[in-house]
């Protein structure tokens, strides 16, 4: 370690997803490990990352945006040393290099490992590293990476897997992170282990499509004998499943979860579409009749799951005739969550040859026609919830009022559902991590309002 990189102050900017986040973390925690000091305020730092994302139009605006305002730190601030990574670096390093002269070095989705020393060879030696400096693959994360945490304490993202085997039309995500890649269950397993001994409660597995766990080693049912073990581990409480493609989705899958009080009955479909033909253009497997039978499946053998999916509107074939087919199964099928997203067509991707045909316009007015109504939808569940006891794990004080805790029910992942405030005196006595008994005594769209019962539960 050299004494440069003892007292070099060091920022990130992580963006995107919760996959992103852990990435970052990464970063993080292989800076600490070789003895850089972070900083939170980009202005202090003499070195500042930025890990991008590049999934969607949106998306890599604002990684851009991004880059250029900590580029003018480098005219006003301390920085001496900006590095691009992550997915926007991956899919256009060449790009980048040729637009953005105030980046010093970029590294791809695959080259996490390298940025702390990459940090000291540019500051120590200052030598050019512009030309392109990426992997190909992504990055499989090992067990003796170092990671510092992002967020609360008490609840963490797992990455199981990285890549995908499907090729969806829209997706541009198997060009940049590569085919489907499964960690080694004991790895995952340890990992879980020692988030346990931090004090983690809540485990959130993540991967393209956690459902194809274990697929490219030509294993099935591996996702669960996963889940099986982590279940076994002393402290967590809660484990949430993300990103479970709907084809994969076993009868052996749904029963552990029927079963298994510690995974939560939390089910994240991402099903894009109900169109047949939308369907097949989007190369997405299973029709319509399939995907109806696995909710009404789903929904009678684990009779208190919370279902959440997501779909796009004004992909290209898109009929008023198709939308309406997709309005109506929305309404009918009563999602407890729902993400709505637009169209854009990325290059790269099968789909960007069909062109963009659906206007902006009409995009926008269907997305939001559809906001609405599962906005009505979740206001009447939660509605219904009022007068119920709920088993609440604090977060801590709201994000909205410091007079208020916020806690979230097994029904709320982290960062992307509502939450639960409680409304009591007595709750500024509960700490973070813990989990309390709730009663709700009143709902809005998305969050609900309890008071704590005589006694916090807790859970075996």
């Amino acid at each position: 370690m050299s004494k440069a990189s003892e007292t070099v102050k060091v920022g990130l900017v992580s963006l995107g997803c919760p996959k992103n986040q852990v990435d970052s973390e990464l970063i993080l925690g292989s800076l600490v490990q070789e003895g850089y000091a972070l900083t939170p305020k980009a202005e202090e730092a003499e070195v500042i990352i930025v890990n991008t994302c590049g999934f969607i139009d949106q998306a890599k605006e604002e990684s851009v945006d991004t880059l250029i305002a900590m580029g003018e730190l480098k005219k006003e601030g301390r920085c001496k040393l900006l590095i691009a990574t992550g997915c926007l670096t991956q899919r256009y390093p060449g790009d980048l290099l040729d637009q953005m002269p105030e980046i010093d070095a970029v590294l791809g989705t695959g080259d996490f490992p390298r940025i702390a020393s990459l940090c000291r060879t540019l500051l120590n030696k200052k030598i050019d590293l512009r030309p392109r400096f990426t992997d190909t693959t992504s990055y499989l994360q090992r067990p003796e990476m170092p990671r510092l945490r992002l967020g609360p304490r008490h609840s963490a993202y797992v990455k199981v897997a990285e890549g995908c085997n499907y090729r969806c039309t829209f997706c541009a995500i198997p060009s940049f992170r590569g085919d489907l890649k499964s960690r080694p269950i004991d790895a995952i397993v340890d990992e879980v282990c020692r988030l346990a001994e931090e004090g983690v409660v809540e485990v959130n597995l993540i991967a393209q499509s956690l459902t194809s766990f274990g697929i490219d080693r030509r294993q099935k049912g591996e996702l669960n004998l996963l889940l099986k073990a982590l279940t076994h581990i002393d402290g967590i409480q809660w484990i949430r499943l993300f990103y479970t493609y709907p084809t994969d989705f076993s009868d052996a899958l749904i029963d552990l979860i029927a079963e298994e009080q510690k995974i939560c009955s939390y089910i994240d479909l991402p099903l894009q579409h109900i169109d047949n033909t939308l369907l097949s253009k989007m190369n997405r497997k299973g029709k319509r009749d399939r995907i109806e039978a696995l909710i009404a499946k789903l929904r009678q053998r684990i009779p208190d799951a919370t279902l959440r999916s997501t779909f796009i509107v004004g992909f290209p074939g898109e009929t008023d005739q198709a939308y309406e087919t997709l309005s109506k199964f929305i309404e009918e099928t009563a999602f407890d969550r729902l993400g709505i997203f637009t169209y854009s067509p990325e290059e790269g991707t099968p789909a960007y040859a069909l062109g963009d045909p659906v206007p902006a316009e009409v995009k926008a007015a269907r997305q939001e026609a559809l906001i609405e109504m599962q906005r009505q939808i979740s206001r009447q569940k939660n509605r219904e919830m009022i007068g119920t006891l709920k088993t609440v794990l604090v977060d801590g004080l709201s994000k909205e009022t410091d007079l208020l805790l916020e806690g979230r029910w097994q029904g709320q992942a982290p960062d992307i559902d509502g939450v639960v405030l409680i409304n009591d005196s007595g709750s500024k006595k509960l700490n973070p991590g813990e989990f309390v008994s709730i009663r709700i005594e009143a709902a809005h769209d998305y969050d609900l309002v309890g008071r704590v019962e005589e006694k916090l539960l807790v859970l075996p």
